[in-house]
């Protein structure tokens, strides 16, 4: 997954040190209630596409950017699912993070299936009773988006 350029400037003052960043996802629905999901080609593991909060950008224009980026389609945000502090992270290279994640429950409005060939191996639709295998926070994003209203989940 390339890395955005401010974060890039960042890491030369705080080297691996933990950095909270705000993250956002997309839960995509379509008309038939099935999910888009993207599989990751910095892990090959499948995941609602998403990415990083840049300065100035709002959430729900960062996850459109970041849908259209990784999966081709265009969408339209619904309404906020989830607002989750996940646990610190390390990459392989030895930067630290812990994401502030705001996941968004969303519809296609346009655009074409494909792959960018940067940060998606593969795309495609799945019904919800046959996900791929994914982390339990990624099917707890779907559980809650698939919900038709309510107010955002969060931990407590």
């Amino acid at each position: 997954m390339p890395v955005p350029e401010f974060l890039r400037k960042l890491r030369r003052h705080v080297g691996h040190d933990l950095l909270p960043l705000v993250g956002v996802t997309a839960v995509v629905l379509d008309g038939g209630g099935r999910v888009l999901l993207h599989r990751r080609s910095d892990d090959g593991r499948w995941a609602t596409p998403g990415g990083i909060l840049e300065p100035g950008e709002q959430p729900a224009r960062a996850v459109i950017r970041e849908v259209r980026e990784e999966t081709g389609v265009l969408v339209e945000v619904e309404r906020l699912a989830t607002v989750i502090g996940q646990e610190p992270h390390t990459y392989p290279n030895g930067d630290r993070v812990q994401f502030l994640d705001l996941a968004f429950r969303c519809r296609p409005v346009g655009g074409e299936l494909g792959v960018d060939g940067d940060e998606s191996l593969d795309v495609g639709w799945f019904a919800p009773d046959g996900l791929p295998r994914m982390a339990d926070r990624i099917l707890e994003r779907i559980r809650c988006a698939r919900e038709p209203e309510g107010e955002p989940h969060y931990e407590r």
